[in-house]
């Protein structure tokens, strides 16, 4: 029986300057929100100063999660801090409903009371926030397909930007018909808005935490493609989790006949992994199918 580790080296991205500039953009503007939104008693404008605020917040946590990744393994932590943007991720998404949650209870409560509101200030910040979420998000564009933690950042950004573009029509709105309550009623399709974007990362993040298999990746088809390989005649105990939001790990058993280079199998197989799954750290362990020493693993029903 042998046992090998083949993995193919893949560092995260650096988003440094990308974070650095999306947090500066997004602390000033901000403020410009929060001040205009208290002097023009729009809750829209609070609402979105707010949700900026958590904006900063996660873009502070996936940049510290980004830097953590590229850590290299100690004893104590064999796979490094790889695991930390996952946990960024899930944070992200949960502090994005803990504020929409915030945001629409207090819309609801100023329906029966609705405060006039200035929708001049009101036009030109949201007017701003699209011009600089839209452009902190375009740091982000690229990453978002390939690490759930930079999709965590651009959507936060990316919402803001639709976001601010509602409150630009609310302005107007409200500027045209004098009708007050179309501030809460905004803030509430905020919330939506927010929610509904939120949920995927939600979902998503939470999967990979609990090492579920990637999205993208079809186990079916993992093990037709381990099946293929020369002098397999079966695969067992076969498992697929994240690592991180960038790196998939793989173990399996595979059951093979006379093999002369185990070298050349094992190098193989996890070049086809690396080529069609994206899968870069795969262990695998070689076994002859010896029925005295059957592998207690090979059951589906254990793990």
């Amino acid at each position: 029986m042998v046992h090998q580790h083949s993995h193919h080296t893949h560092e995260p991205a650096n988003y440094t300057r990308a974070f650095a500039l999306g947090v500066a953009l997004n602390v000033g503007f901000l403020v410009l929100e929060a001040v205009f939104g208290l002097l023009s008693g729009s809750l829209a404008l609070v609402a979105d100063a707010g949700h900026n605020l958590s904006d900063v917040l996660a873009l502070l946590l996936a940049w510290a999660a980004a830097a953590l990744c590229r850590r290299g393994p100690t004893l104590q932590r064999t796979y490094g801090w790889r695991r930390s943007s996952i946990l960024a991720a899930l944070a992200n998404a949960l502090i994005l409903l803990v504020v929409t949650g915030g945001v629409a209870w207090e819309a609801v409560r100023r329906f029966s009371d609705p405060p006039p509101v200035d929708g001049g200030p009101m036009i030109v910040v949201a007017a701003i926030g699209v011009v600089v979420n839209g452009a902190a998000a375009l740091l982000f564009f690229r990453g978002r397909e390939h690490d759930l933690n930079i999709r965590g950042a651009f959507l936060h950004l990316a919402t803001d930007a639709i976001v601010s573009l509602g409150v630009v029509i609310t302005g107007f709105l409200i500027l045209m018909t004098h009708l007050w309550w179309l501030d809460p009623v905004v803030s509430l399709v905020i919330s939506a808005v927010i929610l509904w974007g939120t949920w995927g990362l939600l979902k998503d993040a939470l999967n990979l935490a609990l090492d579920a298999v990637p999205e993208g990746i079809d186990m079916a088809e993992v093990r037709s493609c381990l099946l293929e390989l020369p002098t397999v005649v079966e695969v067992h105990d076969l498992h697929v989790w994240a690592m991180s939001t960038t790196q998939t790990a793989l173990t399996a058993h595979l059951v093979v006949r006379e093999v002369t280079d185990q070298n050349r199998l094992l190098a193989e197989a996890a070049e086809e992994l690396h080529e069609h799954f994206d899968i870069e750290h795969a262990t695998l362990q070689l076994e002859d199918g010896d029925p005295v020493y059957f592998c207690a693993l090979a059951p589906t029903h254990v793990v």
